[in-house]
């Protein structure tokens, strides 16, 4: 304390022959000069210490604190600036206080900083870019919904904290962490929606009903989980439209996921043939077609005839492939290769419209009155034609 005091004596003594404003302006820019200087110094000593290979985390953390370093920096050399100078009371209490804010806000980014390194060399351990990436997609969601709700926690403690190191509105920052009394009450039924979303993104978090990457239908469009933010999700369409949801929509209704436990899929195939199809043909043809295609993963290929009409029987083919893509086009191909096939081989097995004409020819008018009625006087048949027609519908 006394060489705090003999310090400010001695600075006080050298600038006394200047005006309050100049020398207070003089010993801030010292200050500043000085805090940059040791600013930069320690910074690349921290780079150094936390090399490559050293402690991955703390490099990230390091690099990514540059900006916050240096703001600290001249936040500290403006308080022990003001300290030194010779300016009011009041101001001086008011540099403090901003200060101080300043300061609490500081350490909050620094926080949210050190959530999102760790957030990220976590997913770094995990590559989704493989062909079984579903623990990766798992982890991936995980981090990416907590990483974000962590965010929004570390801001409000920290606008909180902020709040209550300023006397005018301390019960507003008390109000804000704690959430109580009346302006607490109306801030939470305002903010439901929010907060409902919240609590959706750490359920799906924990319980993981949809991933990164998932292969999903939802409001009859198919599409992949493209992003998971705190209060919505975004899925990417088959044609590249994307649509957003909120997050509760995936806790509170009914939706597909094709990719939950496995990636792997069976595709269905559904033909209406004639009665007189093939069918053990038709079998034997599509295990040729799925074993020729390189979409099939040699799990699941089956034939059976699952339902009939009075005029067409309903032949199911069963194809498996490693994804929801690769199930899309094994089922075109299996569709369109099987039409092909029964045209080329067996056409009489699509399906056709029967007609089944019975009954007796319907009689034929006798005599010269219907030689005489009809226009243009149109020959009659003789009585031998008529018999003859008469024996042909008999028999």
């Amino acid at each position: 304390m006394g060489t705090y005091h003999d310090v400010r004596l001695g600075v006080a003594g050298a600038v006394a022959w200047l005006p309050g404003w100049a020398a207070t302006v003089i010993i801030v820019a010292v200050c500043l000069a000085v805090a940059l200087g040791l600013q930069k110094g320690v910074y690349r000593l921290l780079q150094k210490l936390s090399g490559e290979g050293k402690a991955p985390f703390w490099r990230a953390f390091v690099d990514q604190t540059g900006g916050p370093a240096a703001l600290a920096a001249l936040i500290c050399a403006v308080a022990v600036g003001a300290s030194l100078s010779p300016i009011d009371a009041r101001v001086a209490a008011i540099t403090r206080q901003v200060v101080l804010v300043a300061l609490v806000l500081l350490i909050g980014w620094a926080a949210i900083i050190a959530a999102q390194v760790a957030s990220r060399r976590y997913i770094r351990r995990y590559k989704i870019d493989v062909e079984d990436n579903l623990l990766a997609r798992k982890h991936l969601t995980q981090a990416k919904i907590l990483e974000q709700l962590l965010v929004a926690v570390l801001w409000l403690l920290t606008v909180s904290f902020a709040l209550m190191t300023v006397p005018g509105v301390r019960q507003w920052g008390v109000s804000l962490l704690a959430s109580a009394g009346a302006a607490g009450i109306i801030a939470g039924l305002a903010l439901q929606p929010v907060l409902t979303n919240i609590f959706a993104g750490v359920q799906i978090a924990m319980t993981q009903p949809i991933r990164l990457e998932d292969a999903v239908i939802v409001e009859n469009e198919w599409g992949w989980i493209e992003e998971i933010t705190g209060t919505y999700v975004v899925v990417r369409l088959w044609d590249w439209r994307r649509m957003v949801l909120p997050l509760t929509y995936f806790i509170q209704k009914p939706f597909q996921n094709w990719t939950r436990e496995s990636a792997s899929l069976i595709g269905t195939v559904i033909l209406y043939v004639d009665f007189r199809a093939p069918v053990e043909a038709m079998r034997q043809k599509l295990s040729e077609i799925a074993a020729g295609s390189h979409l099939w993963d040699k799990r699941v290929v089956n034939l059976a005839v699952t339902d009939f009409s009075e005029k067409t029987m309903q032949i199911r083919c069963l194809v498996s492939a490693k994804n929801a893509p690769e199930t899309f086009d094994l089922r075109c191909e299996v569709r369109e290769k099987m039409i092909a096939w029964l045209l080329e081989a067996y056409p009489d097995a699509l399906p056709r419209d029967r007609a089944d004409f019975k009954g007796e020819m319907a009689e034929l008018p006798e005599g010269p009155s219907a030689s005489n009625g009809a226009a243009g006087g149109a020959p009659t048949p003789s009585s031998d034609a008529l018999a003859q027609g008469r024996a042909m519908v008999g028999n």
